[in-house]
């Protein structure tokens, strides 16, 4: 045997052991027949439409990122005011992209705009507030609401993300889906607790710290507003609901009560550094969560906390209010949530604010669940499909081209096997477009080795022998075979990058069948010719 071909076929061989241990000899060499179907099993991960699970698509509420930012700017162009002794009457927020200044002092008006200018002048323009002589009306510009936009979209997809995998969750989808809309798509395959992963996924884990500006909670917003001066709330402050708490309320055990507190947080969920669940030391069979901030929220909270003590500082989580303890003494760094948590409950808020706060609240949009039964339904109709593919195109082969068929039959046995060998390699998902990419790849395949063989006879119809007809098939169909199998690839890549969920899928199994054809289609088939020749001597004829 020619040493070339020798190597050639050795090679072929390696392939082909390395293919099937890639399938069926992880993640534990197999010692018997169910431990190989289950090592299948395992390494041929399976999607949504097969596998059965949730597809959930949601929307971010981006406008509420904007409405805290500018509530973060009144609060910080309060203190910055104060601390360089510019007079003013009045600083509140018009709208989420607004904000009045009131009665500047006339002779700092100059001081005023110089530090707009200077320390926000890329994200608010002043101009001379309408009707308000010494007034200015800060506006967020569009550049800084686009800036906002794209930055709670991407925080919030890797917030869900960090989520998601810190619950053990296999082969997620999480991603941005549609253009315009600020929707998140989101395929958890062979998800057991929908309802559970629902809640993880939706808390939206805005952890806040405010004062609270009531003297108490009120039982309901109608008397919150009669304990106001004219019905109408302070500058700055806003009605938030929260629970029952023993200490003070008023209302009903279980009931809802109303806080009144300040806009401006001065903490946020931004600012911890790590969150923990742990047993209530007063309530044993009740569970809370301890938190910690970062060094820089504990610069600001200490202080906060020493200006304000005995005043009530409420924990608000998603806009409710969890509890609004009294603030007996300063507070650095630490703090915690105390509630009507179970050991699960307080586990899934602690690793929602591990995760990160989402920037903005989250609105469910869609929901459907995938049965496994229709899962398998699907798997096995993709299978028959397949098999009834290739039986159809192994018959027409044996019977059109003879024994050169079975060559072309091997090939696309050998073609699958890769297939599946690198989905499992890649850890790349198979989905029901993916099983058509498959038949696709079977169609591919035949087309590659009726080009070749077409080839071959033209070449043994102008005289030539076996071997320089095998030879001149090969290189004249080469070029063809590539050019074919380019723009097809091509073509699977922008599906790839412009699809979503299953698409994806198709592309994937398409683009990673056509590699392995042109392997199996054009080294594979071409040694198994040589091979043949080589054994047969000069005297070899093709049955083709």
């Amino acid at each position: 045997m020619n040493p070339n071909l020798k190597w050639k076929a050795l090679f072929i061989v390696f392939v082909i052991l390395f293919s099937i241990y890639l399938l069926i000899g992880l993640p534990t060499f197999p010692t018997s027949i169910a431990q190989i179907k289950d090592n299948f099993r395992h390494q041929i991960k399976l999607g949504l439409d097969l596998q059965g699970g949730t597809h959930l698509i949601l929307q971010v509420q981006v406008q509420d990122a904007i409405a805290q930012e500018t509530d973060q700017m009144v609060d910080r162009l309060n203190r910055q005011l104060r601390d360089k002794g510019i007079r003013y009457d009045e600083i509140r927020r018009v709208d989420d992209t607004h904000i009045l200044v009131r009665n500047v002092d006339p002779s700092q008006g100059s001081a005023f705009r110089d530090l707009i200018s200077l320390q926000y002048g890329n994200y608010w323009d002043a101009s001379s507030a309408p009707g308000e002589p010494n007034g200015y009306l800060l506006t967020l510009r569009q550049s800084a609401i686009a800036q906002i936009q794209e930055a709670t979209m991407t925080q919030s997809l890797e917030t869900i993300e960090r989520r998601i995998n810190a619950l053990g969750l296999t082969e997620p989808t999480i991603q941005l889906h549609g253009r315009k809309d600020n929707e998140i798509l989101i395929q958890l395959p062979g998800e057991g607790d929908p309802a559970r992963i629902r809640d993880v996924i939706q808390a939206g884990g805005q952890l806040e710290l405010r004062l609270v500006e009531g003297p108490t909670a009120y039982p309901s917003q109608a008397d919150a507003f009669a304990a106001q001066p004219g019905g109408v709330l302070p500058p700055g402050t806003e009605l938030l609901p929260g629970r029952i708490e023993s200490r003070g309320a008023t209302a009903p055990s279980g009931g809802e009560v109303w806080y009144l507190v300040s806009r401006a947080p001065v903490v946020t969920g931004r600012d911890l550094r790590t969150a923990q669940e742990s047993r209530n030391a007063s309530n044993p069979g009740q569970w809370q969560v301890n938190f910690t901030l970062s060094q820089d929220a504990a610069k600001r909270f200490g202080p906060f906390t020493e200006q304000n003590l005995h005043r009530q500082l409420a924990v608000i989580l998603d806009h409710k209010v969890q509890t609004a303890p009294s603030i007996n003494g300063r507070i650095d760094d630490q703090g915690m949530i105390e509630g009507n948590f179970s050991q699960e409950s307080a586990h899934d808020l602690a690793l929602v604010l591990r995760a990160g706060a989402l920037p903005a609240s989250i609105k469910y949009l869609e929901q459907r669940t995938v049965g496994p039964s229709l899962g398998q339904d699907s798997i096995r109709h993709g299978v028959q499909a397949s098999v009834l593919s290739l039986l159809v195109v192994m018959v027409f082969m044996v019977f059109y081209y003879r024994l050169s068929g079975v060559n072309a039959v091997l090939a696309l046995v050998l073609n699958l096997l890769l297939l599946l060998a690198a989905l499992s390699l890649f850890g790349a998902v198979l989905t029901l477009p993916g099983i058509a990419g498959v038949i696709l790849t079977i169609g591919m395949g035949v087309d590659s080795n009726v080009l070749v063989f077409e080839r071959i006879r033209e070449e043994l119809r102008n005289g030539k022998s076996a071997a320089a007809a095998v030879e001149a098939g090969f290189d004249k169909a080469f070029l063809t075979i590539i050019d074919t199998h380019v723009t097809t690839v091509v073509s699977a890549v922008f599906l790839f990058v412009f699809g979503t969920g299953p698409i994806k899928g198709f592309a994937v199994t398409l683009t990673i069948g056509l590699i392995a054809n042109i392997f199996t289609a054009i080294f594979i088939s071409k040694t198994i010719f040589q091979y043949h020749l080589s054994k047969m001597g000069r005297q070899a004829e093709l049955s083709i």
